[in-house]
């Protein structure tokens, strides 16, 4: 081994072993479609600066091709990786990525929000500790978002962050965000949920995704980074039931018969 190598290996052993003993959370995002979910998680991976160069240069490539975006960066591209979420606009399947911070290691769970696809969300929240639920400021709780925070109960994911993202198409209204709040709340409650922290968010400008927003000083609670480095989950996931994900159910007609 020469110096360089021996400097580097002198380097990189203290974040290795706290990298080793941090804790793992595994999150889901969920929701109605077109809430914002691949576009706030592609956002959070960016900001905790979690994209490689030729990550970078291909999503620069993707959003010119694929992006909704104009000019910007389109970040749902980081999460949509097949052709036909790329053409259709919407997540379709499932997508976990890995990422750290210096205080937790995560593998988030990208799920979609069409009606279509529930089957796909509840594979991936059935392994999920925590829930990252979003709500557009401009549409509301809808109901898709209180579907998806029921199979959530029924999974036993009793920690959900409400996001409630595109708060700029509200003029970062204090007045929406509380009313969306207390709204998903008392929803929650018939479901035995009451482990709910509610964050106003804008995914595409990242407000409030890691850094704190300039445009809603009477939020004063936390980012979304911190939320996720600091919860601690209801539940540990040693001391859940065994559950086993299916992703796909073949069948050799409608009628699940042979015949």
């Amino acid at each position: 081994m020469n110096a360089r190598a021996r400097v580097a290996d002198h380097e990189f052993a203290p974040l290795l072993q706290r990298q080793a003993h941090a804790s793992l959370l595994r999150f889901i995002a969920c929701g109605s479609v077109d809430h914002g979910k691949s576009t706030l998680l592609g956002r959070l991976l960016y900001e905790t600066k979690q994209l490689l160069e030729d990550q970078l240069d291909a999503l620069e490539s993707d959003s010119r091709k694929f992006g909704t975006q104009g000019d910007e960066l389109d970040f749902s591209l980081l999460l949509d990786g097949l052709a036909a979420e790329r053409e259709q606009k919407i997540t379709i399947d499932v997508a976990y990525r890995f990422f750290a911070t210096a205080r937790r290691r995560f593998i988030v769970i990208d799920a979609p929000g069409h009606e279509q696809y529930t089957a796909n969300m509840a594979t991936g929240a059935s392994v999920a500790d925590v829930a990252l639920i979003l709500v557009s400021a401009d549409e509301g709780v809808t109901r898709q978002t209180k579907r998806h925070a029921v199979v959530l109960s029924m999974l036993g994911v009793r920690n959900i962050v409400l996001a409630v993202n595109k708060m700029d198409r509200v003029g970062w209204s204090e007045m929406v965000f509380r009313g969306m709040d207390a709204q998903f709340r008392d929803f929650a409650a018939t479901l035995g949920i009451d482990a709910v922290a509610s964050i106003p968010v804008a995914a595409k400008s990242g407000d409030n995704i890691v850094s704190r927003s300039d445009h809603m000083p009477w939020y004063d609670g936390q980012t979304l980074l911190e939320y996720l480095e600091t919860v601690q989950p209801a539940r540990a996931a040693g001391q859940k039931p065994f559950r086993m994900p299916i992703q796909w159910v073949s069948r050799p007609n409608p009628r699940f018969s042979r015949l």
